[in-house]
């Protein structure tokens, strides 16, 4: 099976990408600083600025990516359950919390998803089309 490639919307590309040009543009201004003999503290700031924004621009990014795995998740999951398949409450709950989850519990709600879609495998449930 092929690897599907996923591609960012282009407003979260082109915010990513100021980020990053910010945080280069900070990185140089510690070099500038180091050069110049500044206050370890004044250098030691501008560390805890890069390394936040370093983590807000990841952030950004593992939010897309987890949370459209996550809605394709629970569109297979919708498919492949008639409504009879053990599974209702939680696709209806997933399905209704999505819009809700936080960043750090999307992984957790990824691996709940696909394991109900191993299960539904596992029966050999036929999917049907729905939208989701």
């Amino acid at each position: 099976m092929a690897k599907q490639i996923y591609k960012l919307p282009r407003d979260l590309v082109l915010d990513i990408k100021t980020r990053l040009k910010t945080l280069s543009g900070q990185i140089n201004g510690i070099v500038k600083m180091l050069d110049d003999g500044k206050d370890l503290e004044q250098i030691n700031i501008q560390f805890k600025s890069i390394d936040k924004g370093i983590q807000k621009a990841h952030f950004l990014l593992l939010d897309e990516v987890y949370r459209k795995a996550l809605a394709i998740g629970i569109v297979k999951a919708v498919d492949s359950c008639p409504g009879n398949c053990g599974n209702e409450d939680k696709i209806t709950y997933l399905k209704k919390e999505f819009p809700n989850i936080a960043l750090s519990d999307l992984t957790e709600k990824l691996k709940e998803i696909q394991a109900i879609e191993n299960r539904l495998k596992l029966t050999n449930i036929s999917p049907k089309r729905t939208i989701f």
